[in-house]
């Protein structure tokens, strides 16, 4: 019997581990977090506000098993490892598992892995420490914040507007996209005009007059210029220039999910599911492997021994002259963790090897994931620029071109980043040149553009909002929520919510506004790091946050239900949609007066004539909302099934034959029809 018990996160995962520690482990999942707030006490929060923020926990529901298997598992061992992912959810939920299943301080270890290879799984377990207390200060302090403005704002919402929810992030997020809408009609496009001197092999275009910048306002004004120019155009200056063109870092989070959205057409949620696999372990072959490193990050760090890798597999794949440097990033706060980058977990491990055990979306983003890390390392690639400058009675043109003299990166990232030429003539200065024809041409100014999946994450990257792993769950709770449609991938606000940001701005603009929440984040990171005290922080929102509720519970208006049309047959008052725990209906608007509520006529579908009765067969819907049929005569006739009846009966035992899988069964006995 092993002694040395193994807890980690995901099942798949544990398979993974299992076969690298050997028979002496035993390695099993919480399969998540096993505990979360409970919704009792002062506003259903699961929080003592006046004790100091103290939290109550329960068991998440359909966990209570996994925790009763977990116990026996603990005591049947000498040494636990709390083997959880390696960040701040991660630090919390072993902290959970220590304290719902009762383990000593000197019963346990806490063991982190960046990634699931052997080596660093074993490398993990000869260098374990303790819980970090302050991250799971500093993730309890989050939840806590969510809780009380997640719950209190979405009672406030669902009691005063159609809106359904609200949120710490999830709010401002969709304040961006509605001030971006805003923004967008409020636009007023202004007229301005462009003019080009094409050549036989080249165009030039307007952009100085006498040493100033030119602006063309009208036909007029471009009409004018027009008359002022010749055909022939002095070549003022030519001039070269190598540029270099530097390969962008490896991975984020963040960045990875507005990549995949761009380059694969990802949303963040499938993204991050994609590479939750990838991380957890695949099987190539004889062996399970996680093929990329810890997918939640801040960090574009790289380790010195992939480098080192790295660096050997392009001087033999490639040749030393595509050798790189290391990536830095300018950013030095709010890393989180000091997790590596995004990388796969051996360069050796390539794309096309990986392919045969990967499924084709998989593949798609472990290849992005690889060539974006291969390309960070290797050498820059370098352009020839020129630049032609032309003049015409004191009007200057330009023309641009750039030429590509040394891939570099691009030897392995040209199918994920284009790199055209542009090719200028060769001409000399002080050439005249003859223009085949001058034109002009209108344009208009146009509006900002509605944010898409990718250019909202990095947004909230920017600013502060958030952290990468909620920006999937944001993003997917305001579509779900129906505050936002999604038209040509660009986020359109809908009416519920324009309204809702609105109702919260009113009431709410202290707190739920960028500023508030990156600084909000700041002071999550300030715990993590014990340069601020938790209960403090807490006690300074709170202060603040629920004098606000209440002012908004007693001042908000109310939103009015919408009229049908329709008169209540009982006191003559219109009637109106309500929304109620089971959906909409249809009820008086002069409740509690009038209790009258309409009774919806449901569509009846009907399947085969009852071979029982003279009754049909119908669809039904359980009270569980799971569909089967049963015939319209009930209770005189109770014919029944959650199969497709095919309205004949059994030869055996005369029940009802039914459709199931495919093959016609007695929906009773062990009869199978036989095909023909």
């Amino acid at each position: 019997m092993p002694k040395n018990l193994v807890i980690v996160e995901s099942p798949s995962k544990s398979k993974t581990i299992e076969k690298y520690l050997g028979n002496q482990y035993k390695v099993v999942s919480s399969k998540g977090h096993i505990r979360d707030l409970a919704t009792t006490g002062k506003y259903g929060l699961g929080v003592d506000i006046e004790d100091d923020f103290k939290p109550h926990y329960v068991p998440i529901a359909g966990k209570k098993k996994i925790i009763s298997d977990l116990k026996k598992n603990v005591k049947e061992s000498d040494k636990i490892f709390l083997a959880t992912d390696p960040d701040r959810e991660g630090e919390a939920i072993s902290w959970h598992l220590k304290d719902a299943l009762g383990i000593k301080e000197n019963e346990y270890e806490r063991v982190l892995f960046h990634e699931i290879t052997k080596d660093k799984v074993i490398d993990a377990f000869n260098n374990p420490r303790k819980i970090d207390y302050n991250l799971v200060k500093s993730q309890e302090t989050r939840r806590i914040l969510d809780r009380i403005i997640g719950f209190r704002l979405s009672k406030l919402m669902q009691s005063k507007t159609g809106g359904k929810s609200a949120g710490r992030v999830q709010s401002v997020a969709l304040k961006l996209i509605v001030d971006r809408e805003r923004e967008i009609n409020n636009f007023k496009s202004e007229e301005y005009w462009s003019i080009s001197a094409i050549f036989n092999d080249f165009e030039a275009n307007l952009f100085n007059y006498k040493d100033k910048e030119i602006k063309i306002a009208s036909e007029v004004e471009a009409d004018k210029i027009l008359s002022e120019l010749k055909d022939d155009f002095l070549v003022k200056s030519v001039s070269e220039k190598e540029k270099s063109k530097k390969a962008k870092p490896p991975f984020i989070t963040s960045t990875m999910q507005q990549d995949a959205s761009n380059k694969l057409n990802f949303n963040a949620k499938k993204t991050m599911s994609l590479a939750q696999k990838l991380y957890e372990g695949i099987d190539i072959g004889n062996d399970t492997v996680g093929l990329i490193t810890y997918m939640r990050t801040d960090s574009i760090r790289l380790s010195d021994d992939y480098i080192k890798e790295a660096y050997k597999y392009i001087n033999d794949h490639y040749g030393k002259d595509y050798i790189g440097y290391v990536k830095t990033s300018k950013k030095k706060d709010n890393v989180q963790d000091a997790h590596e980058a995004i990388r796969p977990t051996s360069i050796l491990r390539t794309p096309e090897k990986m392919k045969p055990y990967l499924t084709s979306d998989l593949y798609k983003l472990y290849e992005l994931i690889y060539y974006r890390t291969l390309a960070s390392l290797m050498a820059d690639a370098r352009v020839n620029a020129t630049t032609i400058i032309l003049e015409n009675n004191d009007y200057l043109f330009k023309a641009t071109g750039q030429v590509l003299i040394y891939d570099g990166y691009l030897k392995v990232y040209k199918d994920f980043e284009k790199s055209e030429d542009k090719t200028l003539p060769n001409i000399q200065t002080n050439e005249v040149l003859k223009a085949a024809s001058i034109e002009k041409e209108q344009h208009f100014t146009q509006p900002p553009a509605r944010y898409t999946e990718a250019k909202l994450i990095k947004e909230m990257e920017e600013l502060g909002i958030g952290r990468p792993s909620t920006y999937a769950t944001v993003i997917d709770t305001i579509k779900q929520r129906n505050y936002v449609t999604l038209e040509d991938k660009k986020f359109i606000p809908t009416q519920m919510g324009i309204e809702t940001t609105d109702k919260l701005q009113d009431f709410f603009s202290d707190i739920i506004n960028v500023e508030y929440t990156a600084n909000m984040e700041n002071d999550l990171d300030k715990i993590a790091e014990e340069k601020e005290d938790n209960i403090k922080v807490l006690h300074h929102f709170y202060a603040s946050f629920e004098p606000l509720v209440k002012k908004a519970f007693g001042e908000m208006e109310k939103k009015e239900p919408e009229k049908t049309g329709e008169l209540c047959p009982e006191c003559g008052n219109p009637l109106v949609i309500r929304k109620g725990k089971y959906g909409q209906f249809t009820a008086c608007s002069n409740y509690p007066e009038c209790k009258y509520i309409k009774k919806e006529t449901k569509e009846v579908k009907e399947i085969v004539k009852c071979p029982k009765c003279d009754g049909m067969i119908i669809e039904k819907t359980s009270k569980k909302g799971k569909t089967f049929y049963g015939c319209n005569n009930y209770p005189k006739c109770k014919t029944a099934t959650w199969d497709i009846p095919t309205g004949k009966l059994c030869p055996k035992c005369q029940e009802l034959l039914v459709n199931h899988n495919g093959k016609v069964k007695c929906s009773s006995c062990e009869y199978v029809e036989e095909t023909v």
